[in-house]
This record gives structure tokens, C-alpha cells and sequence, in this order.
């Protein structure tokens, strides 16, 4: 699955390219891709021709475009009714979002086509392609967010938050995050560390990836109960996990998977960095600088990998999983 770094690349992709801009016209080539738009292809289209992109924002791994009506975009922002519904994108196993010109052929796994009011220079098509038909688009309402914050982030942040994703917490790269609020949380758990941070609702879009490396940097274990961290281990964890996806930006993501790559096309290269994730039986590279001889382990967990080092991210007596 594609995790926070990847999405926030698409998103800020997509700012580029559709904000301000009307759909002209809609094709959907496989209705499987639209399935969770349960009104079905007729009000999926007829929601989307006509409306324009307000904006592109993400909480956690969900995507969403807010959709205003009509061609033409105010002159006062501010005075602007605000959307009340968006284009959800699910990504899914392999979806991916795609800027293209009209001339360019359709991808092989090419499912819904967004055509797109003219602008200079950029192209004129967003593209749906899904080769695994694990994710989809739909259209959804947009619902006040419960802490009357932004709903995610965005260009023009709104107190608005897609429906499905009402549920998740805010993430680490979300300006609003409140660290006191996840602490809190955090410690009433009464779990391991690793299986609180891949709850979306404690905080949201922390992967299996970013978790092993956001650990491996503060040098704590997966199975660390979360009732006995304290406020500066639970600061580290989290300043560590938004290092890490930060620098998972900066490199377009983590792309063990050709079908993860941005708007253009392009794959992100962050494997390459990794410290902890998939390095079972390779030396700890810390350690390694230290002089000490240690090699990053692997454990079964929640059916997924957990990667350690058993030198500098000793296992905890009392650990839960």
C-alpha cells in the first residue's frame, strides 16, 4: 500500500495541475472503479461534469478534491459558499492518478478519465489508471471537522473533512496535529508502541514502513507498552516519524513497486535510505558506526514484519504486541 509520503506527493502533484480547473467531461471505461460510489456511473458523472477543483488535501493516506459549481471561480474567495462535496480518491494496491495530455495514448489499465478546462501549457486529462482494481473513485459530502480545524492539509485549508475520513486522527504532517492530544491518548492505550502508531484513530498515516524506521530512530521497541512511555520518549517517537516521512518526501516516496510513482510518472527512491525496514540480517548502520556488531532482526507482528535492532532498540521485559 502506498503510505503518507506517496499520497502527499500526488496531492501536491495535483495542486499543480487541477486546482481552479472545471471538468469538462467524464469517462468511466470500468465501473468497477467507481464501485463505491453506490448511486452508480450516471450520478457519479453528472456530480462531476461541470464542477470545479476548489482544492487537493489529504489527512493521513485519504485523498479528497472539493468540488464548487459552476466554470468560473469567485473573484472573493472568502465570500464563497464552501463545497459540500468532494472526489475521493482511494488509491488502493496500485492506483494511481495521472496528468496526461489528450494525444497520448490510454494506459493499458486506464478506468475513469477526468477531461479538463483548457489551461496553458498543462495537460488536459486526469487519468485513473488501476491495474489491481483495489482502489476506486467516488463522490462523497463534505462534513465539519470535529475540532473546527482544517479538515487536512491543503492550499486554502477549510473546516472540512470528507465523510470517510472523519474518523482518523490527524497525522504528523498536519499543522493543526496536536502532540498534548496524542499523548494523552497514547498512554490510556494500554498497548505497544508500534500497534498505537498504525492506529489511524490515535494518529493517522503511519505505515508499517514508517513505524519500523520511525522507532529504529528513536531507538525504542515495537512492543514498548504505551502506559509507561514518557512525555520525551513519546516526542521523540513522533518527532522521529515526521523526520522520516519528511524525508520520504523530499525523495518522491517509498517505491518498492513501479505502480507507485507520482503525477508525471515518477517513482520515488526513500528505499534506498532505510535504516530498519527490510534489513533483516544486514548490519545495524548506527551500531556499525559505533564499532559495535549487531544485525537488524525481523519479527512475525499483526501479520507484517516488525524490523529492530536488538543492540540500540533493546526489547522491553514487560513488552505487549
Amino acid at each position: 500500500m502506498p503510505e503518507l509520503p506517496e499520497v502527499e506527493v500526488v496531492r501536491r502533484g495535483l495542486v499543480n495541475w487541477v486546482r481552479g480547473r472545471t471538468i469538462s467531461a467524464v469517462d468511466v471505461l470500468d465501473p468497477r472503479s467507481i464501485r463505491r460510489h453506490a448511486l452508480g456511473a450516471g450520478d457519479f458523472i453528472g456530480n462531476l461534469q461541470g464542477a470545479t477543483v476548489s482544492d487537493v488535501v489529504r489527512r493521513g493516506k485519504f485523498l479528497w478534491m472539493p468540488l464548487t459549481d459552476g466554470p468560473a471561480a469567485p473573484e472573493n474567495p472568502e465570500t464563497a459558499a464552501l463545497p459540500d462535496v468532494a472526489l475521493m480518491a482511494h488509491l488502493g494496491m496500485s492506483g494511481q492518478l495521472l496528468m496526461q495530455d489528450q494525444d497520448v495514448p490510454d494506459e493499458k489499465h486506464l478506468k475513469v478519465r477526468l477531461r479538463l478546462s483548457p489551461r496553458d501549457g498543462m495537460p488536459a486529462q486526469l487519468r485513473f489508471v488501476d491495474q489491481r482494481i483495489f482502489g476506486g473513485l467516488f463522490v462523497t459530502a463534505l462534513v465539519p471537522t470535529d475540532d473546527g480545524g482544517p479538515g487536512g492539509l491543503a492550499e486554502s485549508p477549510l473546516p472540512l473533512i470528507a465523510a470517510e475520513a472523519a474518523h482518523i486522527a490527524r497525522d504528523p504532517l498536519d499543522p493543526a496535529f496536536s502532540f498534548d492530544l496524542f499523548y494523552q491518548r497514547l498512554r490510556k492505550r494500554k498497548t505497544g508502541l508500534k500497534r498505537a502508531l498504525l492506529d489511524q484513530g490515535l494518529v493517522s498515516g503511519i505505515g508499517n514502513i514508517y513505524a519500523d524506521e520511525a522507532l529504529w530512530r528513536a531507538r525504542l521497541h515495537f512492543a514498548r507498552p504505551t502506559d509507561t512511555l514518557r512525555r520525551n520518549e513519546a516526542q521523540r517517537v513522533l518527532d522521529s516519524a515526521r523526520e522520516v516521512m519528511l524525508d520520504a518526501l523530499a525523495a518522491g516516496g517509498t517505491s518498492f513497486d513501479s505502480l507507485y510513482v507520482n503525477v508525471n510518472g515518477a517513482s520515488g527512491y526513500f528505499d534506498r535510505s532505510l535504516n530498519a525496514y527490510g534489513r533483516q540480517g544486514e548490519p545495524c548502520r548506527r551500531c556499525a558506526a559505533a564499532g559495535i556488531s549487531s544485525t537488524i532482526r525481523r519479527d512475525q507482528f499483526m501479520n507484517r514484519s516488525s524490523h529492530t535492532c536488538p543492540v540500540c532498540q533493546p526489547r522491553p521485559r514487560n513488552g505487549r504486541w
